[in-house]
């Protein structure tokens, strides 16, 4: 048996999310699984920004903008009458990319407090085109009658989709991970530490940031496009810079440059949000300390406080 605490609670948890529809089938709460679809989505949102931020040292405060983004693809295609998900998810994903191009060609040009505002200044930008879009519910949202179809795939099924949210999640941490100890990753790492050593031994660091930047906002889009369909709708909230803040929470509370810190800090978070919410309605007065204590006095999110002391 294993002595390393953090291995032990990563393997509990994934059996916990694999089994946990076996559960809701015998009879269990239907909430559960509604809850933990939810908390997937926003893990993988939350794994795509610690490649850039816990790998990358890009503190991007705009990073939901991508979650929107692959959401209102979906929303506007299905209200065209565009069911078909072969055509829906390519396509949100090609303009999430393609829309992380472009604001990462123009942000990564400027260093700290500078790059987190125009990650911010681009989220909001998009933020309130959002709410002008009259056609497409504005300011109230939209609401997505049909599922992404894929011919006999039936993800109205709960279960159905949760496992698929729950294999793209693992597929996209076994991506960011063989990322990062990839030599592309190493790159990205080594910036971090010495950019201009990393120039001056000829590696083209804005170059590889770029693609960094761009693989993140496509996997983010891809969060957007799931979190869509599990919530039939989508509005411009799913963009704001406080739906940023909170993926940005779960990074650090889950333990930043760690493979599966992002799920941890997002089965914490919101289960902590669910149940402080139901004892009373002021909860964030509960959960602001605990957040503080933990970011004070465990550098390395969870993931960092269960580190073995001689590892």
């Amino acid at each position: 048996m294993t002595r390393d605490p953090r291995i032990a609670l990563i393997a509990a948890l994934l059996l916990f999310l694999a089994l946990l529809p076996v559960y809701v089938m015998a009879g269990g709460n239907n909430f559960l699984l509604i809850l933990f679809t939810r908390i997937i989505v926003l893990a993988l949102a939350a794994t795509s920004l610690n490649l850039i931020l816990g790998y990358g040292g890009m503190v991007s405060f705009g990073h939901a903008v991508y979650l929107g983004i692959g959401g209102y693809v979906v929303g506007i295609l299905a209200k065209e009458g565009v069911n078909a998900g072969v055509v829906q998810w390519p396509f949100a994903l090609i303009v999430s990319a393609l829309f992380a191009l472009v604001i990462g060609a123009m942000s990564l040009r400027t260093r700290g407090v500078y790059f987190i505002m125009i990650t911010l200044a681009f989220s909001q930008m998009l933020y309130y085109v959002a709410v002008s879009l009259d056609r497409y519910g504005a300011d109230d949202g939209l609401t997505i009658y049909r599922r992404s179809q894929f011919g006999p795939f039936n993800l109205s099924n709960k279960i159905v989709f949760y496992y698929v949210c729950l294999t793209l999640l693992l597929a996209v941490i076994f991506l960011v991970a063989r990322l990062v100890n990839s030599r592309f990753g190493m790159v990205i790492r080594g910036a971090t530490s010495n950019e201009r050593r990393m120039r001056a031994i000829g590696f083209p660091v804005f170059r590889y940031r770029l693609v960094c930047f761009v693989i993140a906002g496509t996997l983010c889009g891809l969060a957007g496009v799931l979190l869509a369909n599990h919530t039939d709708f989508v509005s411009p909230a799913m963009m704001h810079w406080t739906r940023s803040g909170d993926l940005i929470v779960m990074v650090v509370l889950g333990g930043m440059g760690s493979a599966f810190g992002p799920l941890i800090g997002a089965v914490v978070l919101l289960v902590l949000e669910e149940a402080l919410s139901g004892i009373t309605e002021y909860w964030q007065i509960i959960l602001g300390p605990l957040l503080l204590l933990i970011v004070l006095f465990a550098r390395g999110g969870i993931v960092g406080l269960l580190r073995p002391r001689h590892v």
